[in-house]
């Protein structure tokens, strides 16, 4: 699944670790879903989604 997670956080010049603790997950789970080696969980995308006040079709997406 292809995702906007690292633009969005180079856009609040955020960490990984900054925005892990924005979600409460570790840095490495953000790393993980930023490169496509994990999708989030559907309760994760819809924190992400919120946090960034964006529908998470803009956010993730299943087309290559």
């Amino acid at each position: 699944m292809h995702n906007q997670l690292k633009v969005l956080r180079a856009m609040r010049n955020w960490s990984q670790a900054e925005l892990a603790g924005h979600l409460d997950v570790s840095r490495q789970a953000v790393n993980a879903i930023e490169t496509g080696k994990h999708d989030p969980s559907l309760p994760l995308a819809f924190r992400i989604a919120r946090l960034f006040e964006m529908p998470i079709e803009e956010i993730f997406n299943d087309q290559a």
